[in-house]
C-alpha cells in the first residue's frame, strides 16, 4: 500500500535550533521534543540543504522538483507583495508539480500553511495542484492579526479571505489535525492523501502564543527589527513543536502512523536568533549556514528507527522522492533536477554522489557542493573549503589546490550555463543577512 505523505516545512529555521541536531534546552525545557522523537524513530540527515538560503525560491522547487531558476518568479530573492498582478512572478498553474502529479496518481492533496509563490487570480495552491488550501499567500504575516505589513488580511479558505481568531501557528496545527481525521478513513482504504504543512513559525514577528496584547503595534512593522529575543524565537519553535506532536498523536489514533512518511526540513537557513552551529552565515547567505538545514524522514514501515545519513541532498530531492514512493510520474517535457532518495530511506548507510548548485543575485553569490568539497563565490572573492574538516568555511584552500578549484568553478559555470541567465529587473530582497553567528 502506498503511503500517506506528510511534508512540514518550517520557515527560518536554523540548522541547529532543533535538539536532534544538538540544540541547547531553552529556559523552559527542551525546544523540540517531537520532532527529535520523529529523528529518533526515524532517519536524519546530516548533509541536507535548501534550494536556496531565501523562501519563495526554495518553494518554487519543492513544488516543480526543478532548480527554481528555470522559472522567472524564482528568481526572485523572494517573491513579495509588490509582485501583486505580475503575470510573471508566480508558478504557473499550467506546469506539473507535485501535488498535481500525485492527484493524477489518486493521492487527496492538501496545502495547510503558507503558499508565497505567486497570487490570485493568476497564481494559487488551487491552480496548481492542491485540492484544498488553508494558510496565507504572502511571504509572513502577524501571528494575530493575520495581516501583511500593508495591513492586508492574508487568511484564506481556497481563494476566500477566511477570518478566525487565533495565534497562526496553532491555527494551522489544528486544521492539520482536522485534515488527517477527515482523511483517515479514506485512507484505512487505500486511498492516500498528500498534505504540505507549511509552517510560518519561527518566522518574524517575534510573537508567542502569549503576546496577543501587543500584536496591533508589532504588524505595523512587520520585520519587528527593534523587537524579539532568543527566548521568544525558542518559543514560537515549541509552539510548532507542539503542534506536530498533536498530528502525530491523530495519526497514531487513526492507525495512520505506521505507513506515514513525514518528512521535515526548513525553507532556507537561520535568521537573526537562529542558531547555526557551527556552520557560519544565515538567511540569504551562501555559506554553510544560510543553506544547510534540519531534514527528518519517519516512516516507521519503511526507514529503521535512530538512522543517520550523511547522502547530500537538497529540497528538490525530497520532492522527487515522495513523487515516485506515490507512483507519480513526470510528463514528458518536465524532466526533474530533483534525484529521489527512496533507497537511502530504506538503506540509510547507502550514500551516492550527489552535486548540488547554487546561484545568488545577492551578493553575486555562487555555490557547488561536491563531495567534502565547496566551491563558493560571494562579491568577487572565491573561496574553496574542505567541510568534512571546516565546516565553519575559515580556511580557504584555493591557493593551495588551485586545480581542483578550477575544475569547481568551471563546474558550476558549465552548470550556469543550462538554466536562464538572472534578469536585470530580478529583485533582491531587503531580508537580514547574517555573515557570521555568534559562537559557542
Amino acid at each position: 500500500m502506498r503511503p500517506n505523505l506528510i511534508f512540514i516545512v518550517a520557515d527560518d529555521l536554523g540548522f541547529a535550533d532543533l535538539g536532534c541536531y544538538g540544540g541547547r534546552p531553552a529556559d523552559f525545557g527542551p525546544v523540540s521534543p517531537h520532532i527529535d522523537a520523529l529523528a529518533a524513530g526515524g532517519l536524519r540527515f546530516t548533509q541536507g540543504y535548501a534550494n536556496s538560503p531565501v523562501c519563495s525560491p526554495t518553494r518554487f522547487a519543492l513544488m516543480t522538483m526543478r532548480y527554481q531558476y528555470r522559472l522567472r518568479g524564482g528568481m526572485e530573492e523572494p517573491i513579495n507583495s509588490k509582485s501583486k498582478g505580475d503575470p510573471r512572478l508566480g508558478l504557473p498553474p499550467e506546469l506539473p508539480t507535485l501535488p498535481s502529479l500525485l492527484r493524477d496518481a489518486g493521492y487527496a492533496t492538501a496545502l495547510i500553511g503558507k503558499w508565497h509563490l505567486g497570487y490570485p487570480p493568476a497564481f494559487g495552491p488551487l491552480r496548481s495542484g492542491y485540492d484544498e488550501f488553508y494558510g496565507i499567500m504572502a511571504g509572513g504575516v502577524d501571528y494575530f492579526t493575520h495581516c501583511s505589513g500593508k495591513g492586508d488580511h492574508d487568511l484564506f479558505l481556497g481563494e476566500e479571505p477566511h477570518h478566525e481568531t487565533g495565534y497562526l501557528t496553532d491555527l494551522l496545527s489544528r486544521r492539520a489535525v482536522q485534515h488527517v481525521q477527515a482523511r483517515a478513513a479514506d485512507a484505512r482504504e487505500g486511498k492516500p492523501f498528500f498534505l504540505s504543512l507549511h509552517y510560518t513559525a519561527p518566522h518574524w514577528p517575534w510573537e508567542t502564543r502569549d503576546d496577543a496584547e501587543v500584536a496591533p503595534s508589532v504588524a505595523a512593522n512587520l520585520f519587528h527589527l527593534s523587537g524579539g529575543d532568543i527566548h521568544t524565537y525558542r518559543r514560537m519553535i515549541h509552539h510548532m513543536d507542539e503542534g506536530i506532536g498533536q498530528l502525530v498523536a491523530t495519526l497514531r489514533d487513526e492507525g495512520l502512523l505506521d505507513n506515514t512518511l513525514i518528512v521535515f526540513t526548513s525553507d532556507n537557513g537561520g535568521e537573526r536568533f537562529s542558531d547555526n552551529w557551527p556552520l557560519v552565515g544565515g538567511k540569504m547567505d551562501l555559506t554553510e549556514g544560510g543553506i544547510r538545514v534540519p531534514w527528518i524522514a519517519h516512516w516507521p514501515a519503511a526507514i529503521p528507527a535512530g538512522s543517520v545519513s550523511a547522502q547530500h541532498c537538497m529540497t528538490m530531492d525530497w520532492s522527487a522522492t515522495l513523487l515516485e514512493l506515490g507512483g507519480g510520474q513526470a510528463p514528458a517535457g518536465h524532466a526533474l533536477d530533483g534525484v529521489s532518495l527512496a533507497a537511502v530511506l530504506r538503506e540509510p548507510a547507502q550514500t551516492f554522489e550527489r552535486p548540488l548548485y547554487w546561484r545568488m543575485n545577492h551578493r553575486q553569490q555562487r555555490a557547488l557542493r561536491k563531495g567534502p568539497w565547496k566551491y563558493l563565490r560571494v562579491d568577487a572573492n572565491e573561496y574553496l573549503f574542505d567541510l568534512s574538516r571546516d565546516e565553519r568555511e575559515r580556511a580557504n584552500l584555493a591557493a593551495h589546490e588551485p586545480e581542483r578549484f578550477a575544475a569547481m568553478r568551471d563546474e558550476w559555470l558549465a552548470w550556469n550555463d543550462t538554466v536562464p541567465a538572472i534578469p536585470e529587473d530580478a529583485a533582491v530582497s531587503l531580508g537580514y543577512s547574517v555573515r557570521d553567528m555568534p559562537q559557542r
